[in-house]
C-alpha cells in the first residue's frame, strides 16, 4: 500500500508552485538544533504481525492500573466504567457520527449533546453549559479567555492551587494575546489569599475545587470579593464525582465553571482522549466558547433539537468567534452523559460519598506509618502526604513492587524544592480494602 501516493515529477512540481525547492524548506521555522538529523534507529519496515508483536512486548513493561492497585489522580481518576457505555458509544450511530454540521438531519447526535449539556449545568449549579470542550485544561484557558470579554478586562489572577497542566495549557494559549496572567505560588499547607490582587483591573480569580493537593474550600467569600470588584470567579473541576458530594461552584458563586468529564463514563486511556466542561450564567451566554444545542419544535409541533448557538469560527467570521476550538469531544461526552443517566442523581451522591469513605479510610492507615504526615484538613477522594524521603524514589520502589502509589508532586512542581517530599495520593471506589493494605504494607518496607 502507497501511503505517499504522489510521484517525483509530481511532488517537484508542486514545490515549484509555493516557490521552494525542497520538502525541507517547510521546515525552516523549526530550530536546526530541534530536528532530527537522520532516520530513527527502527528498521525501515516489518510485517504486520512483528509490529504487533514488538509493540506487545513494549506495552507489557507498563504497570495497568487495571492490573494492580492503583492510587493515582492529579487529575486523571481511575473509576469504574458500566460495560454499557462502551456498548452504546461503539454503536454506528454514534461511533460515525462526527459533528452537526446539517443540525436538520442530526437529530440524535444534537439530543445527546443537549442531555450532556442539562447534566453538566446541573451538577455544576449553573444556568447554561455548552457542548463539551477539548479537555479541562483547554476548557479552563477558554473561561479566563471569555471572563476577559466578559469584564473587557486584561488580566486573570489564577490561584497557585491550579494543577500546573492547566496553568500551561493557559500560558500557551494567551501567549500571543493582549491578556495576562497574575501567577500566585502553591499554598500547600496554609490558607490562599487573594484580598492584595483583586482590584478594578481584574477579569478574573480562577481557582480549583478540590484543589491540586486536594483541599476543598468554600468559595462563597471569594466570590463576593470578586463582584464587589465587578470581577468573575472562574472555578475549575478536575474530580466530576465530588461534585455529587461538595456544594456546586454555582451555589457558591461562581460565574464560569471549567472543569474535566473524565472521571464519569471516560477510562484513564494514557491520559486522553478526556472531555471538557464549561458552564456558565445565562447573561454570559453570547460570550460563551464553542457550541450550545437547544431544544424546540418543528412546523408539526414535534420535539427537535437545533444549534441554538455557535460562536466558532468555522461558523461565523472570524473576528466575531469566541473560539477557535474545531471540533468536540463528541464521543466522550457520550459516554459521560450514559454513565451520568445510569447513575442518577442518587448514584452519583452514592458514588461520591464511597469515593470519600476510601479515601479517608486510606488517609488512616497512611498516618499510621512512622514519618508520614497528612497535609489536608480537609479533603475528597485525594490528599497529599509528607514522605521522610524524596517521594520519586519512593514511587519507583513502590512500581518494583507492582503498586501506582501516586504522584510525586515535583513531576508536576519541578522546580520547587519544597515539593520533593510531597506524594499526591487518590483512592476511588475501584480501591479495595486489600489494595489499601497492600499499599500501606509495601509503603513501611520503601521507607
Amino acid at each position: 500500500m502507497r501511503y505517499m501516493p504522489h510521484t517525483p515529477n509530481e511532488r517537484e512540481e508542486m514545490l515549484a508552485k509555493i516557490g521552494i525547492g525542497s520538502i525541507d524548506d517547510l521546515f525552516t521555522d523549526i530550530p536546526e538544533e530541534a530536528r532530527l538529523g537522520g532516520l530513527l534507529d527502527l528498521p525501515l519496515h516489518e510485517s504486520e504481525m512483528v509490529v504487533e508483536k514488538n509493540f506487545r512486548k513494549l506495552a507489557a513493561k507498563n504497570l495497568s492500573p487495571y492490573s494492580v492497585p492503583c492510587f493515582l489522580g492529579a487529575g486523571a481518576y481511575q473509576h469504574h466504567v458500566p460495560s454499557v457505555a462502551d456498548h452504546i458509544i461503539q454503536r454506528s450511530e454514534f461511533l460515525t457520527s462526527y459533528t452537526p454540521y446539517q443540525p436538520e438531519i442530526s437529530q440524535g447526535t444534537l439530543q445527546a449533546l443537549f442531555e450532556f449539556q442539562t447534566q453538566v449545568a446541573l451538577i455544576t449549579g449553573m444556568e447554561v453549559a455548552n457542548a463539551s470542550m477539548y479537555d479541562g485544561a483547554t476548557s479552563c484557558a477558554e473561561a479566563i479567555l471569555m471572563a476577559c470579554r466578559v469584564t473587557r478586562r486584561k488580566k486573570a489572577v489564577i490561584s497557585g492551587n491550579l494543577h500546573p497542566h492547566y496553568r500551561d495549557v493557559t500560558h500557551t494559549t494567551l501567549q500571543f494575546t493582549e491578556f495576562q496572567t497574575i501567577d500566585l505560588p502553591p499554598a500547600v499547607t496554609v490558607e490562599e489569599r487573594f484580598d492584595d490582587y483583586i482590584n478594578s483591573d481584574i477579569a478574573c480569580v480562577v481557582v480549583q475545587n478540590p484543589d491540586f493537593f486536594g483541599r476543598l474550600d468554600d468559595l462563597t467569600a471569594l466570590a463576593d470579593k470578586c463582584h464587589d470588584a465587578g470581577a468573575l470567579l472562574v472555578v475549575v473541576v478536575n474530580e466530576v464525582v465530588s461534585l455529587g458530594a461538595v456544594k456546586s461552584p454555582g451555589e457558591m458563586g461562581a460565574d464560569i465553571v471549567a472543569g474535566e468529564g473524565q472521571s464519569i463514563g471516560v477510562p484513564l486511556s494514557f491520559g486522553g482522549p478526556y472531555v471538557g466542561l464549561l458552564a456558565t450564567r445565562q447573561k454570559f451566554v453570547r460570550q460563551m466558547p464553542g457550541r450550545l444545542c437547544g431544544q424546540t419544535v418543528d412546523q408539526n409541533g414535534k420535539r427537535g433539537f437545533v444549534l441554538t448557538l455557535s460562536t466558532r469560527e468555522q461558523h461565523i467570521r472570524r473576528e466575531k468567534a469566541t473560539s477557535n476550538i474545531c471540533t468536540n469531544a463528541g464521543l466522550c461526552s457520550l459516554a459521560f452523559t450514559i454513565h451520568m443517566s445510569l447513575l442518577g442523581e442518587s448514584g452519583l451522591t452514592k458514588l461520591a460519598s464511597l469515593n470519600h469513605s476510601q479515601a479517608v479510610i486510606l488517609a488512616e492507615k497512611l498516618e499510621e506509618l512512622e514519618g508520614v504526615e497528612l497535609l489536608n484538613t480537609s479533603f475528597f477522594n485525594e490528599f497529599t502526604i509528607r514522605l521522610p524521603m524524596n517521594a520519586t524514589t519512593v514511587i519507583e520502589k513502590l512500581g518494583e513492587k507492582g503498586i501506582l502509589g501516586g504522584v510525586p508532586v515535583s513531576r508536576l512542581i519541578p522546580d520547587d524544592p519544597d515539593m520533593a517530599n510531597l506524594l499526591l495520593v487518590a483512592a476511588t471506589e475501584t480501591c479495595t480494602t486489600s489494595d489499601m493494605d497492600e499499599f500501606v504494607a509495601a509503603l513501611r518496607e520503601v521507607l
